[in-house]
């Protein structure tokens, strides 16, 4: 039950984060935002790995097996640029709809077909 709670909440934060940074973009530029969204991300995390205790070392990350793993932060930004533009030509509603609905083919894919290191399922 907490991680339906949880997912729900992520999918309201993504909606609200996505007409935020349509918002800033029309005022800014798309790479300034995505960059000024990047860089607010990483201090949040720098505070919240200080204050919850600091599990695990900056070196771990270099002990990591499969070093495509680590690409996250580049999809986090290819995200947010993509977001920005499919909300600024579809709106927040359809541009969430083809969100979604790309997310739910693409985790399927995922597992179906075990890619990645997850379980095939």
């Amino acid at each position: 039950m907490l991680g339906i709670l949880i997912a729900a909440i992520s999918g309201a934060l993504m909606s609200v984060q996505g007409v935020f940074n349509t918002g800033v973009t029309k005022q800014t530029g798309i790479w300034l935002c995505a960059s000024f969204v990047q860089l607010t991300a990483f201090l949040f995390c720098a505070v919240a790995w200080l204050v919850t205790g600091r599990q695990g070392s900056v070196q771990d990350l270099f002990g990591i097996n499969d070093k495509y793993m680590l690409l996250g932060g580049v999809l986090g930004a290819l995200i947010t640029y993509t977001v920005i533009k499919s909300v600024e030509s579809l709106g927040p509603a359809r541009a969430n709809m083809f969100i979604i609905t790309s997310q739910l083919v693409i985790a399927y894919l995922i597992e179906l077909f075990g890619i990645f290191g997850t379980e095939k399922v």
